[in-house]
């Protein structure tokens, strides 16, 4: 679910940093409605980003309810890496990074991800969604957030001592954020969108958006479906769950990653556990984290918990890096230190005065609420049922509880596209964070426009990932050709 985000969480929490914008001032793009488009002021000022001067940096102004477009406003982040060859320019292309919590901005003034022939013909902008880092980020006091009980409850008494936090926590980040905060669905990130998309000047929206930035891209394609022109969706949220059939696909698609690993690791002696039984080291690691008696390398002030050691069958199977992941679990089993370790993983204290927390994101999008300990209990035992080994997905079932009698700005439902530009669906088979069955059940609620593109192997994310993912989503971008219907590109096994 987040693409690059959660290579960011598996570290230690740091503290929130709260970056302002590289330029300020800029117009507001209200858009009311399919049929209708305002335009106030000028647009977005763009200048030299300071963190990488070859980078344009700018804001845009939008109101922070669009049901009042003329009451707060808030500044967006924008960054943008023009065409390298103004010649062949077709437009600007959109990007989201995912999440909830990834910056748009930082991924453009990273290393470009996108193929050469893609950065010769668009403008590539990346945002930073309302609530996120540079554009409003949603943040709490760290002397609140540091008081989060242990994510996974095991009587009633958890579960009311969380219901309470959830309400403390939720009235010190609204406090402390501002009226922000009760509008960060992805609903009004798509109105955001058609914004940025006015005032970039392009009569159609092109955009790419993986992981959680694919949710804003449906919303986009329900409210305003023709102003598409090209949309890739890439590894998608599946808007249409209910909290059991969400936590119950992501249990079953995480169990079937550490299987994909564990079949790698018997077959290939480049796996530093090969030869052992790889389920019987991971339940042994698990058990010693039970007793508090499993320490991270070089973390030797708290133990390292079940539920942050489930983070590393998630995020090393994101890539995947499977070699990583073998090398570190014999690490933690008392053997050598990879000079490869990640950070320790999951989620810790942070330090400072503030936390971000892109979890109420997703509280607004998804209602994950549980009525009593006993719904959850049953609820985790259906999970358990499906993920003989990693239990659970650690990412949606830490941030349920998080989401406790959270109000949802844009409940959940099927999807509706009514337009006319074809669509790409993309999403691998053996995904740790979107299962499969999302992007599949995403491409039949958007119906006969829709495109499904599978990707035979294994991670998350698939452009880039083969030369056949990336050609596909490529062609489709620039000329508007969609693959045929059942494409489907081999599986490469990960070299990492």
């Amino acid at each position: 679910m987040r693409k690059r985000l959660s290579k960011l969480v598996i570290a230690l929490v740091a503290t929130a940093t709260l970056l302002p914008a590289s330029m300020a001032g800029a117009a507001c793009a209200a858009v009311s409605g399919e049929g209708r488009e305002t335009t106030a002021g000028r647009g977005i000022n763009w200048g030299p980003c300071e963190e990488d001067p070859a980078v344009e940096c700018g804001t845009l102004t939008v109101p922070v309810d669009w049901a009042r477009p003329y009451g707060r406003t808030l500044d967006l982040a924008l960054a943008r890496r023009k065409a390298t060859d103004p010649s062949a320019r077709i437009g600007s292309l959109l990007t989201n990074p995912g999440g909830p919590g990834g910056s748009g901005v930082n991924d453009v003034l990273r290393a470009p991800s996108f193929s050469d022939e893609i950065r010769r013909r668009f403008d590539i902008v990346g945002y930073d969604p309302r609530g996120v880092a540079r554009s409003n980020a949603v943040v709490c006091s760290a002397s609140v957030y540091n008081r989060m009980p242990d994510p996974i409850m095991r009587s009633q008494a958890d579960h009311d001592r969380w219901t309470a936090y959830a309400r403390e926590l939720r009235a010190d980040c609204r406090q402390r954020t501002g009226p922000v905060y009760d509008h960060v669905d992805s609903a009004s990130v798509a109105r955001d969108m058609d914004a940025i998309r006015a005032a970039l000047g392009e009569r159609k929206l092109t955009s790419y958006g993986v992981s959680y930035g694919t949710l804003a891209q449906q919303m986009y394609a329900e409210l305003f479906p023709q102003r598409v022109r090209a949309m890739v969706l890439d590894s998608n949220m599946d808007h249409s769950l209910g909290v059991r059939e969400f936590q119950e696909s992501e249990a079953a698609t995480v169990e079937d990653s550490f299987d994909e690993f564990a079949a790698w690791c018997d077959r290939d002696a480049d796996c530093a556990l090969h030869g052992r039984d790889v389920r019987q080291v991971w339940q042994g690691l698990i058990g010693r984290a039970e007793r508090g008696e499993l320490h991270y390398p070089g973390v030797t002030d708290r133990p390292l918990s079940a539920h942050n050691l489930l983070w590393l069958g998630v995020v090393l199977n994101e890539g995947p890096a499977w070699r990583q992941l073998a090398r570190t679990l014999l690490a933690l089993d008392g053997g050598p230190v990879p000079p490869d370790l990640p950070p320790p993983p999951g989620n810790g204290p942070v330090s400072g005065e503030l936390a971000e927390l892109p979890t109420a994101v997703l509280c607004e999008d998804y209602d994950l609420s549980v009525r009593s300990y006993a719904e959850y209990a049953e609820l985790m035992r259906g999970v358990n049922r499906l993920a003989p080994d990693m239990r659970y997905n650690p990412m949606p079932m830490g941030d349920m509880p998080i989401c406790q009698n959270h109000p949802v700005g844009n409940p959940q439902h099927r999807l509706r596209y009514t337009g006319s530009a074809p669509l790409l669906v993309g999403n691998s088979l053996h995904d740790p964070d979107t299962p499969y069955t999302w992007s599949a059940n995403v491409a039949r609620q958007l119906g006969p426009k829709a495109v499904l593109l599978t990707y035979e192997g294994w991670g998350h994310g698939v452009y880039g990932m083969t030369e056949c993912t990336t050609r596909a989503m490529d062609d489709y971008l620039i000329s508007l050709t969609v693959p045929a219907r059942g494409s489907r590109c081999p599986a490469e096994e990960p070299q990492r």
